[in-house]
C-alpha cells in the first residue's frame, strides 16, 4: 500500500510524527510499518521499504531524507510497486554538525508532492494524508521503473538452435579427425545471433 516519506532536520519531531501517523492510520485496521534509519546506510534504507511495499500495508519512513535524490529514489520505488506515496515535511529542528545539507522539499517536484507540511505542534492533517494515500491513483509506471523482458520471445529457441549447430559441427570435426586448436566452421554462425 501506500509510502509516506517522513523528512526534517534533526530535532524537528520526525519519529513523534511517525509514531503519531501510525497508531492514526492503525486504528483503520492497517498494518503499519515503521522504516527507520539503517545500519547500511539509505541501500540498507531503501531495500527495508521495497521489502515492506506491498498492497495492503503501510509503510512509513522515519529518516532524515535530507537529499531531494533519495526522495527521489523512494519516489521510483513507489512507481515500481503501483502505490500511492506522500512526503510529510516536518519544519523545525536545527542543522547537526555531523549531518549533510538538507534539501527542502519542493511541491513543485513530482517526488516531493503530495507534500504536507507541519510545525512544532500543530496537528497532522490526517484528513488530506488519508486521501493522498488511499483516494489518489498511483503515479503510472513509466520506462524507468517499468520491469523489462530479459531477452525477445524466441531467445531459448533461437539459443537451442544455434548451441545444437554447434554441438554438431564440433561432433563432425572431431569424426573427421580434426586437431585441437583448429578453427572448426558452423552452419549457421553468419546468420547473427
Amino acid at each position: 500500500m501506500p509510502l509516506v516519506v517522513l523528512c526534517g532536520l534533526p530535532g524537528s519531531g520526525k519519529s513523534r510524527r511517525a509514531e503519531e501517523l501510525r497508531r492514526a492510520l492503525s486504528a483503520e485496521e492497517r498494518p503499519v510499518h515503521v522504516v527507520g534509519e539503517a545500519a547500511g546506510g539509505r541501500a540498507a534504507l531503501r531495500a527495508e521499504v521495497e521489502r515492506r511495499l506491498s498492497r495492503r500495508d503501510v509503510v512509513i519512513v522515519d529518516a532524515g531524507n535530507e537529499l531531494k535524490s533519495f526522495r527521489y529514489e523512494l519516489y521510483c520505488v513507489t512507481k515500481h510497486a503501483g502505490t500511492p506515496h506522500c512526503l510529510l515535511h516536518c519544519s523545525g529542528g536545527a542543522p547537526h554538525p555531523s549531518a549533510g545539507p538538507f534539501e527542502t522539499p519542493d511541491s513543485r517536484n513530482r517526488w516531493d508532492r503530495p507534500l504536507f507540511t507541519v510545525h512544532g505542534q500543530e496537528p497532522l492533517p490526517l484528513a488530506e494524508i488519508r486521501a493522498a494515500l488511499f483516494e489518489s491513483r498511483p503515479p503510472p509506471p513509466n520506462q524507468s521503473t517499468r520491469s523489462q523482458p530479459l531477452q525477445s520471445a524466441g531467445f531459448l529457441h533461437q539459443l537451442d538452435r544455434v548451441t545444437q549447430e554447434v554441438l554438431a559441427a564440433v561432433l563432425a570435426a572431431q569424426r573427421s579427425g580434426a586437431q585441437p586448436g583448429e578453427l572448426i566452421q558452423v552452419a549457421g554462425a553468419s546468420e547473427g545471433i
